[in-house]
């Protein structure tokens, strides 16, 4: 029976403390990144961080993508 990706990030979750901590600083990034396009303007310093964050989210979705399917 082949496993699905969503079993795999249950297990990875459950057994993995650098997924588990992949998963936070996921959320992390989301939450600032949710604050930040709340916001009617953003000045150039958060304009950066935003795009920084986006950068960041993405290269810890890589990666967990990554460990993922290498289980």
């Amino acid at each position: 029976m082949e496993t699905s990706a969503s079993d795999v990030k249950e297990l990875l979750l459950r057994e993995s403390e650098e997924f588990q901590q992949l998963c936070r600083r996921h959320q992390q990034l989301d939450e600032r990144l949710t604050a930040l396009t709340a916001k009617y303007f953003l000045s150039e310093e958060e304009k950066l961080e935003e795009i920084t964050l986006k950068k960041k989210k993405l290269a810890i979705k890589d990666r967990m993508a990554h460990m993922i399917r290498a289980h």
